[in-house]
């Protein structure tokens, strides 16, 4: 007789545990420095702490709306107004428990069985699986190193009459790049072309280190109907475990997002819905965040750089990639990564998890910077003594 957990679905049984969870466990079980998975080691800033206490004691703790609480909707809208120009009204606005809850609505909204997406490797490691599990077949398109270009051509020569949405992260993760203003032009002038959804994972919008604002591919010529833009305030204020996303698009779109949504988490507590709200009104709270991050990301350059490190470009995002090849390191980024964290008690993620099919790299490994700096160079001293012993 078979037992019962041979009856699971065998979508999920064959996964593998997330390259993020792995790594943080060694990090927890060997007592090392976690620069892996991305998160900051500070508290939220104490005006969303005081808020979210605030709203515990005099707002209801009953199921807020499933669409959101209306104003976080309209702070949510006026938030793109005031950063990046959107017209939007919460009627474009759907809360989500999250932004990885975000892209599963958007995916299950989206795909239907035998439909493909296109995903630009490396990509954050839940995309795949989601589009699998709606019925879709994912399709990578590389983005080589150090620049992590698109190229237009492999793009055009993956698209087929099956294809039905591509998948855009920008800021990339893991790579801290930004897409080009050509970049963006030419992604939304493919989808109008092929007409295809963009689902734009833009959790790292804000957190941005080369004095440019963000553009989102919805504010493209002809994007307007067929994108849905995904943000987080886990980023925006780095607040990661409070699990507050939106889903960004035209109000007939949200309202399909929406019916993904009930069906998932139907909603999100309402407390940090309240507190992000106010958190979102007031500019200077991420403006004081990014200072704090540039601080800590220039720390970790500079260390690197001064140990000989070659680092790729990173204009965003709380991540900096070291390219082992480069910096004449002959060994593999899953080995490197393992050995690291065993040897030298540093934990980091190997980009190569990041990526299905040909032409994975496996030189390049990501370290996260939004830590204290004393944790920074305490990383930096133990990965530069380990690398002596190689």
């Amino acid at each position: 007789m078979t037992s019962p957990a041979d009856r699971l679905s065998p979508v999920y049984t064959g996964l593998p545990l997330t390259v993020f969870e792995h790594m943080s466990g060694l990090a927890r079980q060997l007592g090392a420095i976690n620069l892996g998975q991305g998160f900051p080691d500070d508290p939220p800033p104490q005006a969303l702490s005081d808020a979210a206490i605030r709203a515990f004691s005099t707002r209801s703790q009953q199921y807020p709306p499933m669409a959101g609480l209306p104003e976080l909707r309209d702070g949510v809208a006026a938030f793109y107004q005031r950063e990046q120009g959107l017209a939007l009204t919460r009627d474009n606005v759907i809360i989500t428990s999250g932004a990885t809850e975000a892209v599963a609505c958007a995916i299950l909204a989206v795909v239907s069985p035998g439909d493909e997406v296109l995903l630009f490797a490396p990509a954050y490691d839940a995309y795949a699986p989601m589009v699998r599990r709606a019925g879709g077949t994912p399709v990578f398109v590389p983005l080589q190193p150090p620049l992590w270009q698109y190229d237009e051509a492999r793009i055009r020569a993956a698209i087929t009459p099956r294809t039905r949405a591509m998948i855009v992260n920008d800021p990339l993760n893991p790579a801290g790049t930004v897409a080009s203003a050509d970049d963006l032009a030419m992604l939304a002038r493919l989808a109008c072309e092929h007409d295809l959804v963009a689902i734009c994972d833009e959790v790292w919008e804000m957190v941005r280190f080369d004095e440019q604002g963000h553009r989102s591919l919805l504010a493209e010529p002809g994007m307007e109907a067929r994108t849905i833009k995904i943000g987080s305030a886990g980023k925006i204020f780095g607040a990661t475990g409070w699990k507050v996303g939106w889903l960004i698009g035209a109000p007939e779109m949200a309202a399909v997002l929406a019916k993904a949504h009930q069906f998932l988490t139907f909603t999100t507590p309402p407390m940090l819905q309240w507190a992000v709200a106010e958190g979102l009104a007031d500019p200077a709270i991420p403006r004081a965040l990014i200072e704090r991050w540039s601080a800590s990301r220039l720390a970790l350059l500079n260390g690197l750089f001064e140990a000989d490190f070659a680092v790729t470009a990173s204009a965003a995002t709380w991540f900096a990639c070291i390219d082992l090849a480069a910096t004449g390191i002959a060994m593999d980024d899953a080995t490197f990564a393992d050995r690291l964290v065993r040897e030298a008690g540093v934990a980091t993620i190997p980009v190569s998890a990041l990526w299905e099919g040909a032409d994975t790299p496996t030189h390049v490994v990501r370290l996260c910077h939004c830590k204290p700096i004393a944790t920074i160079e305490d990383a930096l001293a133990r990965l530069t003594r380990w690398r002596r012993t190689l």
